[in-house]
This record gives C-alpha cells, sequence and structure tokens, in this order.
C-alpha cells in the first residue's frame, strides 16, 4: 500500500536535496562546498486563511527547487523516504537553472 501525505494549511512537503561529495570527474569536494540546503517540492497545502476568510494561496508549487533554512522542520518519513514538513513562510527562495 502506497502512502501519500497531503499538507494542510499553508505547509508544504519537501525531499531535500543530497549533493554529491564528488565531481563527475572523480575530485573529491569539501564537506562546506556541498552545503546548500535546498530541496524538492513535493506536496503542498491549500493555503492559509486571512483575517476575512479569504484564501492566501502558497507561493511555490510542486516540483519546484526550494532553498531551506539551516534548522526547522518537522521529519517524516514515509517507507524508505525522508521527507521534511516547512510553513511556507519558512522558504527562503526558489532556485531556477539559467
Amino acid at each position: 500500500m502506497m502512502k501519500r501525505l497531503v499538507p494542510t494549511f499553508n505547509r508544504i512537503l519537501v525531499q531535500r536535496v543530497i549533493q554529491p561529495a564528488k565531481t563527475e570527474s572523480g575530485i573529491l569536494l569539501p564537506e562546506k562546498s556541498s552545503k546548500l540546503n535546498s530541496g524538492k517540492v513535493i506536496a503542498v497545502g491549500p493555503g492559509s486563511r486571512d483575517k476575512d476568510g479569504k484564501l492566501i494561496p502558497v507561493s511555490v508549487k510542486e516540483g519546484d527547487t526550494v532553498l531551506l533554512p539551516e534548522y526547522g522542520g518537522t521529519q517524516v518519513k514515509l517507507g524508505e523516504n525522508e521527507y521534511h514538513l516547512f510553513r511556507d513562510e519558512d522558504v527562503l527562495g526558489t532556485l531556477h537553472e539559467d
């Protein structure tokens, strides 16, 4: 049975991206160079409501690569995979390849 987690309110489900420890040519990278805290958005909640009851949508969408704070989030394990739940406002930004 496949489990699927759907976040509530303004939360997002992120799978952290593990940066490679060495390049394709085999050069080992220092630990600090691969310390970028990024992750791929797996699922998003519908958003939160303001005091008038209007829906404030989440600012990211499924598939986005986001920059995450070093600490925070709630760790969730589904099967063999490890994910983290963050509030939308905890995300520092989105990463785009040029």
